[in-house]
């Protein structure tokens, strides 16, 4: 079975978004989970706030809609959202409700674990330590690493 030829002859078969390229033979609610951020529920609220097709193909968008698209998702993405669907909720710098996509994420993720362990916090600690950090057991999971085994009772 081979895929239809798009129709339009301005089709992009790659799109940019969010320093992430994209395809564009894919549905725009599917394409826009490829950047690192933004999940099926995130990506299908803002196609609704930009009222797009969802079923429109990424690639087949006009050039307008497309920068709308790539400026909502790069700036406005936690103004368009409600609150509670952000990624990182009351800021510790400002307070604010934001939601960070692509490589921004990934820093603020090392961010707030490095301010984890320089507070000397539980949870820092455990990171430091390569333990697990929710409260998962270590008795007989998580063996990755140091332990050698089990170890058996001395008579």
């Amino acid at each position: 079975m081979a895929k239809e030829a798009p129709e339009t002859k301005d089709f992009r078969y790659i799109v940019r978004i969010a320093d992430t390229d994209l395809d564009g033979e894919r549905r725009i609610v599917y394409a826009l989970t490829g950047i690192k951020g933004i999940g099926y529920r995130v990506a299908e609220g803002l196609v609704r706030k930009l009222n797009l097709n969802p079923n429109e193909k990424i690639g087949a968008l006009p050039e307008d809609k497309l920068e709308e698209l790539r400026r909502a998702v790069e700036e406005e993405l936690s103004d368009i959202l409600p609150n509670w669907m952000v990624n990182h909720r009351k800021d510790i710098d400002t307070g604010e409700d934001l939601h960070y996509v692509s490589t921004e994420l990934d820093m603020r993720i090392r961010d707030d674990i490095n301010l984890l362990k320089k507070m000397r916090c539980y949870r820092g600690i455990r990171h430091e330590k390569g333990l697990p950090v929710r409260g998962q057991r270590t008795r007989s999971n998580g063996r990755k690493g140091l332990a050698l085994g089990v170890q058996r009772k001395k008579r």
